[in-house]
């Protein structure tokens, strides 16, 4: 970027690296070495020129007081946080003889890896460690934290495909936000629908509470947790029964209608209504809404897939544009992760060639089973390495990993940015670099373009980037393929395919010049219209409501790109409704001693457990609460601002009382992201660690509950 007037000040390009669909294209400004300020590219069309709260300070963070910036080694017990300082040098050393010895007596399978997108580049990111440890034959981390029930349900249904370009929403007339909560988790996208919406579009929230985006949209429809399944196929119902389909989509770029159809005969808006809450006549006014104003687009939140049945709902919400032809126009059909037609190159990054047949595979939902011996693993894990996650917040049972990582026989090795809940238990901690010390390219999960980091400043202390700490520890394990070599600049050469066609005019120099490119391919915001002849990329070439044999799978990147070990069941072949395991419908026994529905959402001044330990950022959120209704804080004696206990068979925490009706009773909500170690416990002490119907994905939204004053 040009310099500014001031030739002591410079200015970069920069990408937020932070688990965002909005990928926001920054401008770090230097003075002197250092960095002064974080602000929004204005020249962006999605960022504008504005960062969200937890970003708009983002110097701040790199220059916290309380930031790692040495190795540090154990002194004391663990979770004691008592560590000295190392160098380097003793750091990979007992870190890799430690390993080797562990190799030599009990195999590489009692190792394991454990990262997620705290970082979300491609080089330091959430598979920048997974040929390191494809290559040493580790056990094998799935990493089904938040979408990938959602990515499953996508695929079988249109293929990998970005769906409406969000950009394209500004077209759209008929807006559905369905279990995203956009203001505070994805506010780019919201300014578009915010000025649609002031053109005369129709916004519908369907979210289970009122959240910031509910109480701006037209309309907020409210089911119950975990019931969005039965809305689908009602509205399903209405729309075939009362000849809203565009027969003629239908018959040329979809598969399974008839059988779709058959089934949709009984999901009626009475049947659902008993299941959801929601009114028939409701249903139907959506229904028939949705399906008579064209340009109609919905865009699914990762939210919707968190019960048991989460994944069957969004084969069904993903049905619904091509019932109505509504991927037929520019802002029409549903938007899910547009990542699907990023040009990156996975197997390259994570080279799962490397892998050695029969590798086990350990999901980062059931870590404290697995390190407990509850999953009963053939080679128990022995070592585990953190990095871009905090499972002691971001994971269910929370009190089982601590238990896990209470073991002295576990050599915990983690590379962070503060002393975090999980860093508290490590044997080891390395300082890691934050976003403007390292060379990166972000990967953009909501919207269509290459976002570029530059490094302008060197890392505080002896802190390293991911990359880095992987080549080192590459170097003393004595693998010497040729990507272990890779500095950050050759990752990126390698790592994207510069030959696709949507690359078409893009390489390194020109995000180096301009710091964002957007993909060229299917045309622009104005005049993407990706399905309007189908063209789905599915086997078939078309949108399935019926997929004959299907098999249970989580998507190559959440597994290090392993094929081994899949889940494998057998999927129901057409999209339907599946009841939750804990509500006090499905559940009744259970609901006698919890018998409240809990919602754990993210929260507004964090990014998931990102910024918890930040002062400014802990008032602007507030402390940890608890959202109760009225009538459900008057049974319990509950006044507003109580600390109240909140529990279940699994564990509990405490949180303040804030009574509201933006719950409906039977439901609490407590947001996601506090630190353990600064509260009593967090919302995921209560999480069960099951997984959901498809992707093994989350059930974070299918727990019950009782709250009681602390």
């Amino acid at each position: 970027m040009s310099a500014p007037t001031d030739s002591s000040v410079q200015t970069f390009h920069g990408g937020c690296p932070h688990d965002c669909p909005d990928t926001c294209s920054m401008v770090y400004t230097v003075k002197d070495k250092k960095l002064i300020s974080v602000t929004g590219n204005k020249s962006h069309p999605m960022t504008r020129g504005g960062l969200c709260v937890k970003l708009k300070d983002y110097e701040k963070r790199h220059y916290h007081p309380d930031r790692l910036l040495y190795p540090l080694k154990r002194i004391g017990t663990k979770g004691s946080k008592q560590f000295k300082r190392i160098s380097w040098d003793e750091a990979l050393d007992e870190i890799t003889n430690k390993w080797k010895a562990i190799i030599d007596t009990d195999g590489p399978h009692a190792i394991m890896p454990n990262s997620y997108l705290g970082n979300q580049g491609l080089v330091h990111g959430l598979n920048g460690g997974d040929a390191f440890f494809n290559r040493m034959g580790a056990t094998v981390c799935e990493r089904t934290f938040c979408g990938e029930g959602s990515c499953t349900a996508w695929l079988l249904t249109v293929g990998p495909t970005a769906g409406v370009d969000p950009e394209s929403f500004a077209h759209a007339k008929y807006i559905v936000i369905w279990a995203c909560n956009s203001v505070s988790t994805n506010l780019h996208h919201w300014h578009i629908i915010h000025e649609a919406q002031k053109r005369g579009a129709k916004v519908v929230v369907v979210d289970s509470y009122a959240s910031k985006t509910a109480k701006e949209a037209d309309w907020h429809i409210a089911p119950k947790p975990g019931t969005d399944g039965a809305l689908a196929m009602a509205m399903m119902h209405v729309i075939i029964s009362e000849g809203l389909t565009d027969q003629d989509y239908i018959d040329h770029y979809t598969i399974g209608y008839q059988e779709l159809a058959e089934r949709a005969k009984t999901r009626t808006p009475e049947w659902a209504a008993e299941i959801t809450g929601i009114s028939a006549d409701d249903i139907r006014k959506f229904a028939r809404e949705y399906a008579t104003t064209p340009p109609a687009v919905i865009r699914l939140g990762v939210a919707l897939e968190r019960s048991y049945g989460g994944s069957q709902a969004i084969r069904a919400v993903t049905s619904l544009p091509a019932l109505i032809g509504a991927w037929r126009h520019v802002g029409g059909g549903a938007l899910q992760f547009p990542v699907w037609e990023h040009p990156y190159k996975f197997d390259v990054i994570s080279r799962p060639d490397l892998i050695p047949e029969g590798t086990p595979v350990v999901n980062n939902l059931q870590l404290g089973r697995a390190l407990t011996g509850e999953l009963d693993l053939k080679t128990p894990i022995k070592s585990m390495m953190v990095w871009n996650t905090n499972p002691l917040t971001q994971a269910p049972e929370t009190d089982k990993i601590v238990k896990g990582l209470e073991r002295e026989a576990l050599f915990l090795v983690v590379a962070e940015h503060f002393m975090s809940d999980t860093a508290a238990y490590a044997d080891i901690i390395l300082p890691a670099a934050m976003g403007a010390e390292m060379e990166d390219m972000v990967l953009s999960w909501g919207h269509l373009y290459l976002t570029y980091n530059q490094k302008c400043i060197d890392p505080p202390g002896e802190a390293l980037p991911n990359n880095e700490i992987f080549r080192q520890l590459a170097k003393r394990m004595g693998y010497t393929d040729a990507n272990f070599q890779w500095n950050d600049t050759e990752c990126l050469e390698n790592y994207v395919d510069w030959d696709s066609p949507t690359c078409d005019g893009i390489d390194l120099d020109y995000l180096r010049q301009h710091g964002f490119a957007r993909l060229k391919a299917f045309g622009d915001k104005d005049t993407r219209a990706r399905h309007a002849k189908g063209e789905f990329p599915t086997p078939s070439g078309k949108c399935h409501f019926l997929v004959e044999g299907a098999k249970n799978f989580v998507a190559g990147p959440f597994r290090q790109m392993y094929d081994g070990f899949q889940p494998g069941e057998d999927l129901d072949s057409l999209p339907d409704y599946v009841p939750s395991r804990e509500t006090p419908a499905t559940n009744p026994e259970l609901a006698a001693k919890y018998p409240l529905n809990i919602i754990s959402p993210k929260s507004h001044g964090f990014l998931n457990s990102c910024y918890a330990n930040v002062t400014e950022k802990i008032k602007g959120q507030g402390e940890q609460f608890v959202m109760i209704n009225q009538l459900d804080a008057t049974a319990r004696n509950i006044k507003a601002g109580d600390v109240v206990k909140v529990f279940n068979d699994r564990g509990a925490f405490e949180g303040v009382a804030r009574i509201s009706d933006d719950v409906n009773a039977g439901i609490v909500v407590a947001t996601l992201g506090y630190w353990r170690q600064l509260n009593n416990g967090t919302v995921n002490c209560i999480s069960s660690a099951e997984f959901g119907d498809m992707g093994h994905s989350t059930t974070f939204s299918d727990n019950l509950v009782e709250v009681a004053l602390g």
